[in-house]
């Protein structure tokens, strides 16, 4: 497929106030883009985006009218948005059966639903036009089920399947869809993890960002960070099942249940909490009898 170029292209990132976003914000402004940075934290947002020359706005990806407003600022300030990065995602870890309702829920809105939100969302631009491109920041999660990560597993493989799912469906319209699958990212998400995920090949989110823009450049559906890493998932989706279980056993592959530096964590786990602490309620109206 030709390459394609991103001077002048209108790029909205969320979750692009730090970590993984943040640095795919950098790269794509680098590229001559015009970027716009969407964040829970619209504070830490427009800090990151002055020195990018970007636009930055409040964004919780859980909530659509909130997504809506994101998108249409940014084609207010920018134009036509020509690429979405769905970016935005936590990452608790720890036992399935201990893990607090409210963290499972948070992971299912922030990693999935959200992505639907802004999917759903650009998407009929895009068509309307015949171009454009999303990409999904999944994970390597998405592939290989993690001991210790069952929930962001199982969202991960959502996202996975929804790109793909969506490529298929949208073939031929000139949407572009493409889901990046990293290893462990040296980002706050796996701050712990230095003996729960020993001998897992890491990353910088510079690589994941290198990845990203040339995703948009060479458009494909699968990038995995490291490459070499691709290949690997493919085989293991072919493997007999006895032999993945030999060589899950073999890796370690459940440290996190007893490696885990949770005191590593805790700062990250403590915004974790504030993001999936249940929004308070209304109380319901008491009906007045005549």
């Amino acid at each position: 497929m030709a390459r394609q170029g991103l001077r002048g292209k209108v790029v909205a990132v969320t979750g692009g106030a730090r970590g993984i976003g943040l640095e795919i914000a950098r790269a794509l402004a680098a590229e001559g883009a015009q970027v716009s940075i969407g964040d829970i934290d619209e504070k830490l947002a427009q800090h990151a985006a002055r020195p990018l020359g970007a636009h930055a706005a409040k964004l919780d990806v859980r909530d659509r009218a909130s997504f809506a407003a994101f998108l249409d600022a940014t084609r207010k300030v920018l134009g036509p948005v020509d690429v979405l990065v769905n970016n935005a995602g936590i990452m608790p870890m720890g036992a399935f059966l201990d893990e607090p309702l409210e963290r499972s829920d948070a992971q299912i809105d922030i990693n999935f639903r959200g992505v639907i939100h802004g999917m759903q969302l650009a998407l009929p631009e895009m068509l309307k036009r015949g171009s454009g491109h999303i990409v999904n920041i999944a994970s390597l999660a998405g592939r290989f089920g993690i001991p210790g990560a069952v929930v962001y597993t199982g969202t991960k493989f959502a996202v996975v399947g929804l790109t793909e799912a969506a490529d298929a469906e949208y073939r031929g319209r000139g949407v572009h869809f493409t889901a990046v699958m990293s290893s462990k990212v040296r980002t706050e998400l796996a701050s712990g993890t230095e003996q729960a995920g020993k001998g897992i090949p890491a990353v910088d989110p510079e690589d994941v960002a290198a990845a990203v823009v040339q995703a948009l450049k060479r458009p494909q559906l699968f990038v995995a960070v490291p490459g070499f890493l691709k290949p690997a998932a493919a085989v293991f989706q072919l493997a007999p099942e006895w032999l993945v279980r030999l060589g899950r056993r073999a890796i370690g592959d459940n440290r996190i249940l007893s490696k885990l530096d949770h005191d590593g964590r805790r700062d990250y786990e403590r915004r974790l909490d504030a993001l999936a602490k249940p929004a308070a309620k209304p109380a319901p109206k008491r009906k007045v009898r005549a």
